[in-house]
């Protein structure tokens, strides 16, 4: 399912248009989004936990030529499914 999926989803169950379901999405995204830049974590109970977790440096292969690269360190965000879900 794609975003676009998403809105008409949206549009249909919360019975709005797709124009009102779009600006719905888009806010819960950008409401996810600030939530992990400000606070590292989003947790909706009943379907998951959104945080941010910290990769270390580490050396990695290029797989074209199995030349040794240096690939640093970076915060990435991840999601861990709930019980309900």
């Amino acid at each position: 399912m794609n975003k676009t999926e998403i809105i008409e989803v949206v549009s249909s169950k919360a019975e709005v248009t797709k124009a009102e379901a779009s600006r719905i999405v888009n806010a819960t995204f950008d409401a996810i989004t600030e939530g992990l830049e400000n606070d590292g974590k989003v947790v909706l109970v009943g379907f998951g936990t959104f945080e941010v977790r910290s990769r270390t440096a580490r050396t990695g292969r290029n797989p074209r030529t199995g030349e040794a690269i240096k690939i640093e360190a970076s915060r990435v965000p991840a999601f861990k499914p709930g019980k309900d879900m």
